[in-house]
């Protein structure tokens, strides 16, 4: 396994170099193609989807994650439109800034690719489509890693954009799947030093956690989302109670889905019944003062407040103001997106200056956190670290610096 994993690895490091000095719109042809080839091979990618689906079930998976991995006719073409809009995004490469010293030297800082981003996901096959297509329009070489309970779907998906490549006239190789779904083929693409520039890893805290603890090669740490709403004393109930209920079950298997609530202490007493009424599907886990109010449901526990549950289950914390849910959500959250609903400007500019998340929302669900819903197109994750790129990740954080330095002869 690991020579056939090096090999897949070495063979995209030698297609990065055509690929690195191709012109754009030779890329951007690459990935129109690829929107083509994926809608003309809807039936293949269906019918591999169909069996990741069968396997998953077998294997016990809950049906939160099987939306995850589940493909149908219009998620396929919303996959294609995604990267339709990838062709759209100005070129990241080139341009830069230009400066003249007082010797005569002139300086460009220009942007160019990083070379080969290895990403390691779970079980989300639309993720190959999306990260092939933004490190082809950046320029990169990638090697794509994903769960066991998506091998198929993305080898299938990873077959159409190969076929758009070669049409292209852009090397096949630059786009490699990994089929061996073992842990052993991600430590490897962990520790592949000198090959592997570097790594993202995309899915739960257990996953990006393994990721940034072993691996050797650089990483951009992405994806866990612990999402909170804040609904301040000042907030509209409806409007509030819209934002939660979209938040917490539009998709909460999702990275950007909320996963803990907090109410003003001043509006939980009547808050609080009016969701539970509107969403009573939804377990709610509350601490003592959220117990009091919605009795007979589950006490919540440290571990609760920490949970991302990709489930219908949220903890509920009544607090005192704003300051309290920002020191709340500054313990507990994954840095990803939090939002406070509020009429109170002063509120919304303390919250939005002093939670520390790559995405601050005032009036808005968390589930706009997504590289489609910001413009971009598609996204290769959301970073929450703060080095380099934060956020939903397009092509430009994709992206590094060169200088070019010309002269006429200057010594020093």
């Amino acid at each position: 396994m690991t020579d056939v994993l090096k090999e897949k690895c070495l063979a995209a490091k030698r297609a990065f170099e055509a690929l690195s000095v191709s012109r754009g719109e030779v890329r951007n042809r690459a990935i129109a193609l690829m929107a083509d080839c994926l809608e003309e091979d809807i039936n293949a990618i269906l019918s591999a989807n169909a069996a990741d689906i069968k396997n998953a079930r077998e294997a016990g998976i809950k049906e939160s994650l099987v939306d995850r991995l589940m493909l149908d006719e219009k998620r396929i073409r919303a996959m294609a439109a995604s990267l339709r809009k990838v062709t759209a995004l100005p070129d990241p490469l080139g341009g830069g800034t230009v400066w003249n010293r007082p010797n005569g030297m002139r300086i460009r800082r220009v942007r160019v690719p990083i070379g080969l981003i290895a990403i390691i996901y779970e079980a989300r096959p639309n993720v190959t489509a999306d990260a092939a297509a933004i490190c082809v329009k950046s320029g990169n070489a990638c090697v794509l890693r994903c769960g066991k309970e998506a091998v198929l779907s993305s080898a299938a998906i990873a077959a159409s954009i190969k076929r758009a490549l070669a049409e292209a006239g852009l090397p096949r190789d630059c786009v490699q799947i990994v089929e061996d779904a073992t842990r052993e083929s991600s430590t490897r693409l962990m520790t592949m030093n000198g090959v592997v520039d570097l790594l993202i890893p995309r899915g739960g805290k257990g996953l990006i956690r393994a990721v940034v603890d072993n691996a050797t090669v650089p990483v951009i740490e992405t994806g866990a989302g612990n999402c909170h709403v804040y609904v301040e004393k000042s907030a509209n109930f409806d409007m509030a109670a819209s934002i939660v209920y979209n938040a917490k079950t539009q998709r909460p298997s999702v990275c950007n889905a909320m996963e803990s609530l907090l109410v003003d202490r001043d509006i939980a007493a009547d808050f609080l019944p009016m969701l539970k009424e509107r969403m009573p599907d939804v377990e709610y886990r509350g601490c003592p003062e959220t117990l009091s109010i919605l009795p007979g449901i589950k006490a919540a526990t440290e571990e609760d407040f920490y949970a991302e549950y990709n489930d219908y289950i949220m903890s509920v914390k009544v607090v005192d103001g704003v300051d309290e849910a920002i020191a709340h959500i500054n313990k507990y959250n994954t840095k990803h997106s939090e939002c406070i609903v509020t009429t109170d400007t002063r509120a919304a500019e303390k919250f939005t200056a002093g939670v520390d998340a790559a995405a601050v929302y005032v009036n808005v669900s968390t589930r706009f956190t997504d590289g489609e819903e910001y413009g971009f197109g598609a996204e290769i994750g959301i970073s929450t670290q703060k080095l380099h790129a934060r956020g939903p990740m397009g092509p430009d954080e994709l992206t590094t610096s060169k200088y070019i330095v010309e002269g006429n002869g200057q010594t020093r």
